[in-house]
Order: structure tokens, then C-alpha cells, then sequence
């Protein structure tokens, strides 16, 4: 029972009448949902900085490199040539969606009904929260990575399903083993959540793993949810495949503009696939929010046109990559050589754990994100993040520097 502070209360003559209380019971939802991880990590770089440590965060995956200059500088330009078209659509603006469609087209060879298998979205976040509502009801099951994005589960708990956490393991080249989910739960199972390239293991699936996944899925009847496009084009060597590109059916996919054009603060993102997953989306999302606003949209579709400034940034992360890598190794550290996104998947030194390797880290004014903090307990207890921290590699190349001078200098392990 959460109990608020005294209300106090007016009369018609607006004088005080103390001592009226009033009693807020939250919601068992709110009750039993922890606080944000990395919410948790900002709060924890706050605190620092007040005591004047001069922090370099590694935390949470917020890029520091501004978005492409002619995104900015076409911002007013759009905000006033919409400046009296009033709510934006729901779903997305004609032109918009159909950037998306050319954009996917160009780039996986995959070919989108703009009318019918696309829908815009408020980044990709609010799109994985709220796509449970689509298909969960009470009691229903949906599969879950671990370690993985939270609102795959906080959004199944939100829609009143039961998550089953599937853990991304070294030993399976951090895939998912659904062939080792028991049948009871694959019954039961309305969604298998999927996010390739991975955060935070920066794993790459294969052609054959998308094939057999699919094949399962179709035989238990489980959707497969597809986060993959938050990273998709920041890899360091094979490009990466959509999954649209082995099917549609039954599959629906995540984009964001967040990592691939550094447009976190925009808002704006896409869902594509299965047309009766996305006319199911859709009406849920219309239900809940009022859409991207259209100027946004209008400079996203710029953004996702242009492909020069992609390579560029392929680079900068492959080169903060190797200082930190390096750093790493030279004190003895295992080396995690990821395949693609801008995270590093640490393993801590045999003996300890990844908490004791972020607190290490925290002691020389690096903050990173204990892998436990990221990763749920399968059932047979067994939390595949214990052993590990997540880096970002989003601070400045100068900062990666000095963070690789404090590591090979002042690190204690």
C-alpha cells in the first residue's frame, strides 16, 4: 500500500481544511515492476558527477555524435511547411512510409506494401512495449532473451502474459536454443522475441538459424517479434540480414532511426512485416498514441535515404572498439571480439563476476552496466548475464582513450 502525503483541501473560500488523507494503492503491474535498468545507471552517473568525479559512461546507449548535419538544418524547413496540418497520421505519413519501403528494398532486397505492411512508430521502444497487447491474454507465454531489451518483458507483464526467459549463451554463439524450450511452453506461447544484431552480445544470426527458427516457430504457431533494426547496419564486417528476407509470414520486424542516424531524441522508428501483425499493431497503437510528429517523420525519410554518413560511423565505432578491446586484453581480460553493434559483451576475469568487474571499473570513474542487471534467471536459477558488463561505445573518441588510459593504468581486478 503506498500511502500519500496529506492532501490538503479548500473550501469555497479557499481556506485550508487539514488533515484529510487520501489512500493510493498502485496497481500490482507498477507494485512489482522494478525500477528501470537504465534509469538506474543515469542516476547512478548523477551521483558521481555531484561528487566531482569526472565520469566517462559507458552505460546506457545514448550516442554522443549528433545526428547528420542536413538532418538539423532541414528541421525548420519542415516544421514550417507543417506547421497547420494538425495531429499527425497514426500510422504514418504516406511519404514516410514509404521511405521505409525504398529504404528496405535498397538495402535487404526486401519489397513492403506501404499501405498494409508498414506502420510508423514513436522510436521502437513504445512499439515493443505495447506489441504484446496485440496477441497476450492472461496466462498467455511469451519467450524472452536473456540478457535482453526490458520491454519485451515489462511489456508481456503490462499486457497480462507470463514471460519464459531463454538465455543467450557463449556456448551457442548467444542464439536462442528453442529447440530446447519444453513443448508445455511452447503450447502455451503466443510470442518468441528475437533481437539480431544483438545487444548486448553484438551476435550476428545465421542464414541456417533464421531458417530452422522460422520452421519452429510456424509448427508451434509462435509469432516471432524481431527487434533487429535498432542496429542493424552497424557491423564490422558481413552485413546482416533481415529476417523478412527468409519470410513474412507470422514475423514482424522493429526499426528505429535512434543508433543509425544518432536520432534518439526524435522519436521515430517503423514496424514492417506480417499484414495482419502490423493491421493488429496498428489498431492498438492508435488507441494509445497520437503518432511521430510529421516534420520528424519528413526529416527521418531524409535520413534514411542518405548512406553516406553510415560508413563513417561503421568506422569511428570500429576503431573505439579496438582501444577498449585492447585495453582489456592487456590486462588480461578475455578478449569478446563482438560482430556487429557499438557493444562490448565484457566477461569479467575467472573468479569474479560482472558486478565486481563494474564496481572495479566504477572505482577509476567508469560507469558500465552489470550483465545481471540486464538478464533474468532462467528457471533452473542459472542468470546468463552474472558473469558479465555491457559497454556502450558511445562517448567520445577522446574519452575512449582516456577511459583505456585509466584501464590499463589504475585498474584493480
Amino acid at each position: 500500500m503506498f500511502i500519500a502525503e496529506a492532501l490538503i483541501l479548500r473550501d469555497g473560500n479557499n481556506n485550508k481544511q487539514e488533515g484529510t488523507y487520501m489512500n493510493i494503492q498502485l496497481s500490482q503491474r507498477i507494485q512489482t515492476t522494478g525500477k528501470y535498468a537504465f534509469a538506474a545507471i543515469d542516476e547512478k552517473v548523477a551521483e558521481l558527477q555531484s561528487q566531482g568525479v569526472k565520469v566517462i559512461d559507458f552505460g546506457v546507449g545514448d550516442p554522443k555524435t549528433p545526428p547528420p548535419s542536413f538532418v538539423i538544418e532541414h528541421l525548420n524547413q519542415f516544421a514550417e511547411k507543417r506547421k497547420t496540418t494538425g495531429y499527425p497520421s497514426y500510422i504514418g505519413s504516406k511519404e514516410f512510409r514509404q521511405a521505409c519501403a525504398d529504404y528496405m528494398k535498397r538495402e535487404f532486397d526486401i519489397a513492403l506494401n506501404v499501405e498494409t505492411e508498414i506502420c510508423s512508430t514513436i522510436g521502437s521502444k513504445e512499439a515493443v512495449f505495447h506489441f504484446p497487447l496485440t496477441l497476450v491474454d492472461e496466462g498467455d507465454v511469451v519467450i524472452c532473451p536473456s540478457p535482453g531489451y526490458p520491454p519485451y518483458k515489462n511489456g508481456t507483464r503490462f499486457a497480462g502474459g507470463t514471460v519464459y526467459t531463454a538465455p543467450l549463451l557463449e556456448e551457442n554463439k548467444f542464439l536462442i536454443d528453442f529447440e530446447s524450450i519444453p513443448q508445455e511452453i511452447c503450447d502455451k506461447a503466443k510470442i518468441i522475441w528475437i533481437n539480431y544484431p544483438n545487444s548486448p552480445t553484438g551476435a550476428m544470426a545465421t542464414d541456417d538459424w533464421y531458417k530452422q527458427l522460422i520452421a519452429w516457430a510456424r509448427k508451434n504457431n509462435i509469432v516471432i517479434a524481431a527487434d533487429e533494426g535498432c542496429y542493424i547496419e552497424i557491423y564490422f564486417d558481413k552485413k546482416p540480414k533481415s529476417i523478412l528476407a527468409f519470410g513474412k509470414e507470422g514475423i514482424i520486424t522493429f526499426y528505429s532511426m535512434s543508433k543509425r542516424n544518432n536520432m534518439t531524441m526524435f522519436r521515430s522508428g517503423f514496424v514492417a512485416g506480417d499484414e495482419k501483425l502490423v493491421a493488429a499493431f496498428k489498431k492498438v497503437k492508435t488507441n494509445i498514441d497520437s503518432g511521430t510528429p510529421t516534420f520528424i517523420q519528413d526529416v527521418s525519410a531524409l535520413a534514411l535515404q542518405d548512406t553516406n554518413h553510415i560508413e563513417g560511423m561503421r568506422k569511428e565505432y570500429d576503431e573505439k572498439r579496438a582501444i577498449i578491446l585492447s585495453a582489456f586484453e592487456k590486462k588480461g581480460l578475455p578478449l569478446c571480439k563482438s560482430d556487429s553493434t557499438f557493444y562490448i559483451w565484457q566477461k569479467a576475469p575467472q573468479g569474479k563476476t560482472g558486478e565486481d568487474l563494474a564496481n572495479s571499473l566504477v572505482d577509476i570513474g567508469i560507469v558500465v552496466i552489470p550483465g545481471a542487471a540486464i538478464s533474468d534467471a532462467t528457471a533452473s536459477g542459472i542468470n546468463p548475464g552474472q558473469n558479465y558488463v555491457r559497454l556502450a561505445l558511445v562517448p567520445t573518441l577522446d574519452e575512449i582513450k582516456e577511459a583505456a588510459k585509466r584501464i590499463a593504468e589504475e585498474l584493480v581486478l
